[in-house]
């Protein structure tokens, strides 16, 4: 029935977010014209927290948390301390434009369909 996913991330700076996912994270991408480019994501899962009004976040999911920040940090990116909750190891990073997201090494099982997670 449904294909994938299109994430929308909404930035004061957009170019600097492009670059930060092209550059930073190595994420490979399309250039459809005029600059935009459309970004390919390692395989996804979907969670329904409770909360008391309605949000979505991003999280990136890695296998060695650690080895992430260090990359990042070579590449003069500021994370979050590390944070331990019970489903998982996580920081938070500021992207140029503005926007937060997360990354966390999970400690659940993945969803179904999800490849194993590797630290490259």
């Amino acid at each position: 029935m449904l294909a994938g996913v299109h994430l929308i991330l909404n930035s004061q700076d957009p170019e600097a977010d492009r670059t930060f996912l092209r550059d930073t994270l190595g994420f490979e991408h399309v250039d459809v014209g005029h600059g935009w480019l459309i970004f390919a994501l390692p395989p996804a899962e979907i969670a329904v927290h409770p909360a008391e009004s309605p949000s979505c976040d991003l999280y990136f999911l890695c296998a060695d948390l650690p080895a992430v920040l260090a990359r990042l940090a070579a590449r003069s990116v500021d994370a979050s301390p590390i944070t331990e909750a019970r489903w998982g190891s996580i920081v938070e990073v500021t992207l140029p434009g503005g926007g937060r997201v997360g990354i966390y090494q999970p400690k659940h099982p993945l969803a179904p369909g999800m490849p194993a997670l590797s630290s490259g």
